[in-house]
């Protein structure tokens, strides 16, 4: 089910008390998945263009400014915001409604809106004498996303459900002679045929040393039995993301699959086992790290621990181990844990599960957690 629209109505009502609390008189908001929160306006969500629409909050109004391609679809998905037309471009318009409400200070996403994009709305209100100041806000909006409520979390869930069924069905026709590409558009076709909005992101298949590479990029290379092959994939489902890997391994595992296999599901279990609401996030990447460090791999694992899902797949709160960056894990986040290792020349093995912040531990979201045996496959 999509999100009920009282729940929109909550949103806007949480929004203004941030705008308050930042002593702004409105916020201008660019960065897709924090228009989609707020409005429930979904037209070109993974795109940043002006054409593609803003919100403008204020504690007495709410507009969402597009153009005239996303005008019913925005009167039908944003109900409690004024959809409002430029003919003209969006800084005409933008200063048009800051006299209107006669705004003096106004905040606006630094992430998301461009450089240029603030030369051209600011030149033009100063242009029509209007004297505001603007204030670059960084995670204004994210702060309210990094809580996920019921409905969200059903949805990512069922998001997650795709992906699992997918990477089953991907497992179950691994081949040696495919290459990564190939397995790539599987994928992608899996998603579809699944239900999927689309692929979270574009899906990782590193086969043999190219599972070496965290972030590698599917190419050529043709699958080989016994070596390892990182599938790294997610669904999104009425905007919602999820993100999940394993490993796979044709043929009989060898003896250097199953030890750096078998530490990396210690070191994920590790934190699933340990993480809480109240603790730290570097603290959390810690509970994996020390696993593998004490096996002396500290610097094959030379990523976070794990990230926020929702609405984007890589969001709040980031399982950092940096000290600077920690934040308080809190009731009702959702992200990931995925500890891995990579050796150069060899490969590597990293394995992704989804959770959910409780009080007193954490809820691994996915379901397939067993050992696999996919014909002449093996997955861990």
């Amino acid at each position: 089910m999509p999100i009920n629209q009282s729940t929109f109505r909550e949103r806007l009502v949480a929004a203004r008390h941030l705008l308050a609390d930042a002593k702004l008189d409105g916020l201008l908001i660019f960065c897709p998945e924090n228009r989609r929160y707020l409005s429930g306006f979904t037209a070109a969500d993974c795109s940043l263009n002006e054409s593609s629409g803003c919100l403008l909050i204020s504690q007495e109004a709410a507009f969402l400014l597009t153009d005239f391609r996303y005008r019913e679809w925005a009167l039908a998905e944003a109900p409690h915001f004024a959809v409002q037309i430029y003919q003209k471009g969006l800084p005409k318009l933008l200063t048009e409604i800051i006299a209107r409400l006669g705004l003096s200070c106004l905040g606006f996403e630094t992430h998301y809106l461009t450089y240029c994009g603030y030369q051209k709305i600011t030149e033009t209100a100063a242009a029509a004498g209007l004297q505001v100041q603007w204030q670059p806000v960084e995670n204004l909006i994210e702060q309210l996303r990094v809580i996920k409520d019921a409905e969200e979390i059903s949805l990512i869930q069922q998001s997650l459900a795709i992906t699992e069924k997918v990477i089953a069905a991907v497992g179950r026709n691994l081949r040696p002679g495919r290459s990564e590409k190939e397995v790539a558009r599987m994928i992608e076709t899996g998603l579809a045929e699944a239900g999927a909005e689309g692929p979270s992101f574009t899906p990782i298949v590193a086969s043999g040393p190219n599972s070496a590479r965290p972030h590698h990029h599917p190419g050529d290379r043709l699958i080989e039995a016994n070596e390892p092959i990182i599938i790294d994939m997610g669904a999104i489902y009425q905007g919602y993301c999820s993100d999940m890997t394993r490993t796979f391994f044709l043929g009989e595992p060898d003896a250097k699959f199953k030890e750096v296999y078998s530490l990396v599901r210690r070191a994920q279990r590790q934190a699933e086992i340990g993480m809480r609401a109240g603790m730290m996030s570097d603290a959390a990447d810690g509970l994996a790290r020390q696993v593998i460090a004490q096996a002396g791999y500290q610097e094959a694992f030379g990523h976070s621990l794990g990230h926020g899902v929702g609405l984007a797949v890589h969001e709040n709160p980031n399982l950092s181990p940096h000290q600077e960056r920690a934040v308080e894990l809190k009731t009702g986040m959702v992200a990931t844990v995925e500890p891995g290792v990579y050796l150069p020349e060899w490969g590597g093995v990293r394995l992704e599960n989804m959770v959910l912040i409780q009080p007193d531990r954490v809820q691994v979201l996915n379901k397939n957690l067993d050992f696999y045996h996919f014909g002449n496959t093996s997955a861990i």
